[in-house]
Formats: structure tokens, sequence, C-alpha cells
């Protein structure tokens, strides 16, 4: 589980470079609505990380413990993601819908890539 909690920092790092991007980007180009998209979706994406993270938790204790075994709180994150397409959608005036969605997968295409650097360095 140690592993986990080191992945999850290293993506807040991560989050915290894009939301800085997403800023530099939302203040100095006329795209300010794709910025914001962005950033919202990150924002919820890192949200659905952090709550797979919490239930993995709770997964490995159960795992541990001989208990009866939870679910990982899919219907949580997937509400998740509706409530950032709905905020999208409501306010068009200030947030891109497209690139919300895209945001919503930038934690996940960032852990993808986090894994393919650790396997090909300790390889």
């Amino acid at each position: 589980m140690l592993e986990l909690h080191q992945i999850f920092a290293k993506q807040k790092r991560m989050l915290f470079f894009l939301l800085a991007f997403c800023a530099l980007g939302w203040a100095f180009t006329p795209y300010q609505t794709v910025f914001a998209g962005l950033a919202l979706g990150a924002l919820f994406g890192h949200y659905n990380f952090w709550i797979l993270v919490r239930r993995m938790e709770r997964f490995d204790r159960s795992i541990s413990e001989g208990k009866k075994v939870a679910s990982l709180g899919s219907a949580f994150r997937f509400a998740s993601g509706i409530a950032a397409v709905a905020v999208a959608t409501m306010l068009p005036k200030y947030f891109h819908l497209i690139s919300t969605v895209i945001g919503l997968m930038i934690p996940y295409v960032l852990l993808l890539v986090d894994r393919i650097v650790f396997h090909v360095k300790y390889q």
C-alpha cells in the first residue's frame, strides 16, 4: 500500500504542474474555455483517483482481515465524471466540454506513463 500512496503523491505533484500550465494558458491565450475545461476535468479526475486509492485501502484491509470484500466505488467515480460534464454543459461560456472530458482522463494517462517509465527504468 505504500507504493500506492507514493503514486498518489506523485500524481498530486503532476496535477499542480498541470493546473499551473492551465492557469498560464487561460491567462495568456485566447483559449480560456479550453484551459478552464482541462483544469476542471483534471480536478475531477484527480478526485476520482483519490476515491480509487481510498477504496483500494479498504479493499486491502478487508482482504487481510478476511472480511467481506466491498466494492471499489465505481458508482462514485462515475457520478463524479457526470458532475464534471454537467458543470461544463451548464456553463459553456466558461468551460469547454471536450477539454473537460479529456481532463477527466489525464490522471489515468499520467499513471500509465509513470508505470511505463518505471518499467523501462527498472528492467
